[in-house]
């Protein structure tokens, strides 16, 4: 059998990627972008974890491309929910976070023969894998793909192997996929490729399979089932194929090593940890995790997520302390993890341009999050060792959830990092214990990975309905439009009568449905006596507009026609503020930087709100000159044009795409003035329409990410009035103009002050004389002067200064003063010279305090507190010479 050397080619990783792409481009395949790694639309997943995620609507029907095959290289992450391999990353030879999903796809088109066929060309006609090598399996039914493999690639039989259901169940089997536990399924073929004798373990299907000889590369889904809810299998109109190969495995099998942390890739990742750490050793497993850990990290900032403390954001905090910690015990106490983007740029920049594009925000972002880290880590640590050597916790070789919480808590330490360390140490930590703890806190800090669904369309309904057709970029009425589909509490309806609420599906339509941030149209549908009122209209499956309302009047029927008829003014004042924020986007992007970004967004009728990427607050001049520039444009009136392209050559002619949104092959093109961006929203014809823009809010959203406000036109106009109205009624106050407000403001401020101060020192002269012949009143108890009196109107910081001089003209004394006003009393105690030890202050504060329905506290020689004036307060100070007495005995 021929060694690994034997392979004729050494492709880099990045020949691999083109090759792959270029094989199956010349095969009629459409070459498809990687999606993000935050599936666009999905509410239902943490991360992109799979090739298949991007066509997830596709193969459900609910979504309709223009093509039948595809092909891509995706970028997944698995850390987080169900797929979370970050355990392993660091102590096996492929476990990784982020790693890369060779995929050809084919959508009702071919089937097994050319899936089988091209896989096996590819693999040992273009690479020259030796076939030797390979081994295949198929599910033990699947006695087409067995016949393929045999008589038209011509595998020998004993090298094609039959996976039969071994989880217990039904179809429960290796080879066997499903997506869900319902819907589409299907057997699949798998491509092992073997590392030969010299490695333990036996081919897939043995007692030793588990072992690293014989490793998958390549899976083939053959979808050509629907599984019922009773678990029947339904045969697919139109079966699909679904292919996904790990980049980073077949690099390892036609570069001749053996780990997927020995190709170019990794080596030169490795190589520059190692540079930046001081390492010489190079199989150090802590340079594996760094190198895997960069990759993930820098492509989820590339794709719009920063460190937080939920949700994806806690993730990749994560994700990036794992890799700090892992340096710290390489002996690195500097900022070092950011330094490796610049190589991780050189190696995968090209194939990813959303890698270089984002570089600099990336590297601010981690440099960020290594700073704040850093202040805790040395901490955390030292704590982990205290917890770690504790007899209770070695003895049982168990860390204490409770601990593992307060490692969590206090010095942000994920439990996945705890649970490293411990590992380290042949220990465990208590999960149960640590969850329990956690639960304590869930009040007020959302679960990480906590993603619900929404409403989705009824698959019958998207396999019969074409996409609604948006007439609303030119108009805001129409006429003649057929209901095509109704759907009543989520069902599917054919009727519905005057009060029912539903959704209600046009062939056309001028409303446009929420996306973008743009709010969805409000309205109405009109007919022959039948009036549906729209309350929002939304999109679904990313194609039909639902029409979301009541039912006013009359009956509506799938097949009528209606007029449509959109809030015209409402959608006018939308788009004022729609065209705003593409301005004010660009604006902050050329006073901030490029790193800005959008995060979110909110384009309602009466407001704009713009969440965006950027690490420290704005000033008020930066503020002051973005309001200035977004006026600029709106006054300069440029024309807004609109296009409609390809989505690289809307890219490549400098668009921006926007964060969170899923765009099809053709894309509309928005740009006014300097501003290009990918938009599908509704917009001015010209920028000076909106007439006047102006910021009214800026704030924090959460790390890294900032908030701005602001308003437009009309609101704008009101917005300055109301200011204008609000000066004016302070410059009348103050007795002069609005020009002269600050001044006098300013006079007036100075003359409080100066008024303050003269108060002041009346108060302490008052007050001295208060007290001037107080001090006679104090007792002798064991040869400690006691004096507890009541003083009328003294404030706190008065009674603390009538405190100090009465402990310095009594020299060893306890003391205790009550100042009353308004039926409370401010009490201060104080304790010095020979009776500092003998007597404590917050003691004897706490003791009067109770007795007047106060409470107090504080240090040995110094005490306040509060509580009720009246008798009882007489009281309790009557009682503090024997109170004295007592704690002198």
């Amino acid at each position: 059998m021929p060694a690994p050397d034997q392979i004729s080619t050494r492709p880099t990783t990045a020949d691999i990627r083109r090759d792959f792409l270029e094989f199956f481009a010349g095969r009629g395949h459409t070459i498809v972008p990687s999606a993000p790694l935050v599936p666009g639309n999905d509410p239902t997943l943490l991360f992109t974890n799979s090739g298949m995620v991007q066509f997830k609507d596709v193969f459900l029907g609910a979504e309709k491309r223009s093509y039948v095959r595809a092909a891509d290289v995706q970028r997944c992450l698995r850390a987080g929910g169900k797929h979370n391999d970050l355990d392993q990353v660091g102590y096996t030879a492929r476990h990784h976070t982020f790693f890369e999903m060779l995929g050809n796809w084919s959508f009702g088109d071919y089937f097994k023969r050319d899936a089988i066929a091209w896989a096996w060309e590819l693999l040992t006609g273009v690479w020259k894998i030796p076939a030797e090598r390979l081994v295949v399996t198929v599910y033990h039914t699947d006695d087409e793909a067995h016949a393929i493999w045999r008589d038209v690639v011509g595998v020998p039989e004993d090298r094609i192997i039959r996976i039969g259901d071994n989880k217990g169940a039904p179809f429960a089997s290796d080879n066997f996929w499903q997506m869900a536990d319902t819907g589409p399924c299907g057997p699949c073929t798998e491509i092992f490729y073997d590392h030969g004798a010299h490695h333990f373990g036996g081919p897939p299907g043995s007692p030793d399979e588990d072992g690293d000889r014989f490793i998958e590369i390549w899976n083939l889904v053959f979808m050509q089932f629907d599984r019922q809810p009773d678990g029947r299998l339904e045969p697919l109109p139109a079966p699909c194929v679904d292919t996904g190969m790990g980049l980073e495995r077949v690099a390892a099998v036609l570069q001749g090593v053996h780990g997927n942390y020995e190709i170019d890739l990794f080596q030169a990742l490795i190589a520059e940890a190692a540079r930046l750490t001081g390492t010489s050793d190079l199989d150090n497993k802590s340079l594996r995790v760094i190198a895997d850990h960069i990759r993930a990290c820098s492509f989820l900032v590339a794709d719009g997520v920063l460190p937080s403390n939920e949700g994806r954001g806690y993730v990749l905090r994560r994700i990036i302390r794992r890799a700090l910690r892992h340096g710290w015990m390489l002996g690195v106490r500097q900022p070092f993890f950011h330094r490796l983007v610049a190589t991780l740029d050189a190696q995968m920049g090209e194939a990813y341009p959303v890698l270089r594009d984002q570089r600099a925000l990336v590297e601010r972002a981690l440099l960020a999050e290594e700073e704040r880290f850093a202040e805790t880590l040395d901490s955390g640590m030292r704590i982990f060792d205290e917890v770690a050597a504790r007899s209770d916790a070695a003895s049982s070789g168990v860390i204490p959830g409770a601990d593992a919480f307060r490692l969590y808590d206090t010095y942000g330490f994920p439990l996945d990092l705890t649970a490293d360390m411990a590992r380290e140490r042949g220990m465990e930590v208590d999960t149960a214990g640590f969850d329990a703890a956690m639960a304590q806190q869930r009040e007020t800090a959302r679960a990480a990975g906590k993603f619900g669904g929404g409403t989705t369309l009824p698959a019958e309904l998207v396999a019969r309905m074409q996409p609604t057709a948006f007439l609303g970029y030119d108009h805001v009425q129409a006429g003649g439009l057929e209901v095509v589909a109704i759907l009543r509490d989520g069902v599917p309806v054919e009727r519905i009568e005057a009060g029912d609420e539903a959704i209600v599906f046009l062939d056309r339509t001028p409303f446009y449905a929420e996306s973008g941030g743009q709010v969805g149209d409000t309205g109405e549908l009109d007919a022959q006596g039948v009036a549906f009122v729209v309350e929002d209209t939304r999109k679904f499956a990313g194609q039909f507009h639902g029409h979301v309302g009541r039912l006013r009047s009359g009956a509506l029927a799938v097949g009528d026609h209606v007029l449509a008829g959109v809030d015209a003014a409402r959608r006018a004042s939308t788009v004022l503020n729609h065209s705003a924020t593409h301005l004010l986007h660009g604006a902050l992007r050329e006073r901030l930087g490029t790193h800005v970004a959008q995060k979110g967004s909110l384009v309602a009728p009466d407001r704009l709100r713009f969440d965006f990427s950027h690490f420290e607050p704005i000033s008020a001049d930066e503020l002051r000159d973005v309001e200035r520039r977004v006026n600029d444009e709106v006054r300069a009136d440029h024309g807004v044009e609109i296009r409609e392209m390809g989505m690289q050559e809307a890219i490549d002619a400098g668009a921006i795409a926007l964060f969170g949104e899923k765009y099809g092959e053709r894309v509309r093109v928005v740009k006014m003035g300097d501003s290009v961006e990918l938009c599908g929203g509704t917009h001015v014809g010209r920028t000076g329409e909106i007439g006047l823009f102006k910021l009214v809010s800026e704030g924090g959203v959460s790390a890294g990410v900032r908030r701005i406000e602001a308003l437009t036109g009309r609101a704008a106009l009101e917005h300055v009035a109301r200011g204008e109205a609000r000066l004016d009624e302070a410059a009348r106050l103050l007795g002069g103009t609005a020009a002269e407000v600050g001044d006098k403001l300013r006079t007036l401020l100075d003359r409080q002050k100066k008024l303050e101060r003269e108060l002041e020192t009346l108060k302490a002269r008052a007050a001295s004389s208060a007290t001037a012949d107080l001090s006679a009143g104090a007792v002798d108890v064991g040869g400690i002067k006691v004096l507890a009196v009541r003083i009328e109107g003294l404030d706190a910081r008065a009674l603390r200064d009538a405190l100090d001089r009465f402990k310095q003209q009594l020299g060893d004394a306890v003391v205790l003063l009550a100042g009353a006003s308004d039926g409370r009393a401010a009490l201060v105690a104080g304790v010095s010279g020979a009776a500092l030890g003998r007597v404590k202050a917050g003691e004897l504060l706490s003791h009067v305090a109770a007795q007047v329905g106060g409470k107090g506290g504080g240090r040995a020689d110094m005490a306040q507190g509060g509580g009720e004036d009246g008798p009882a307060l007489q009281a309790a100070l009557a009682e503090v010479p024997g109170w004295v007495a007592a704690r002198l005995a």
